[in-house]
């Protein structure tokens, strides 16, 4: 998301790109390779477990929805989940 505005512009979100370090309210970018490629979303870490992180898609029309995300430094989120 570098490079995306006007020159010298840095990107408007912070993210944690760390699993080792992920907590609940850090922001990430994650993806959905299953159904939207590479597309970068942004999402807020609701809660984090050993293997997987619950992720907030952050939208205003949906404000509880609760998607699963894989412990890596972009998360995976699957489709059906994205998108459902």
């Amino acid at each position: 998301m570098q490079n995306m505005g006007t020159a010298g512009e840095s990107c408007p979100f912070e993210f944690n790109f760390d699993p080792a370090t992920f907590k609940a309210g850090d922001m990430v970018s994650y993806r959905v390779p299953d159904g939207l490629g590479d597309f970068p979303f942004v999402g807020t870490i609701l809660a984090v477990f050993d293997d997987y992180i619950e992720i907030s898609p952050n939208d205003p029309t949906e404000p509880d929805k609760r998607m699963r995300g894989t412990r890596e430094s972009r998360p995976i989120v699957a489709a059906a989940e994205a998108l459902a």
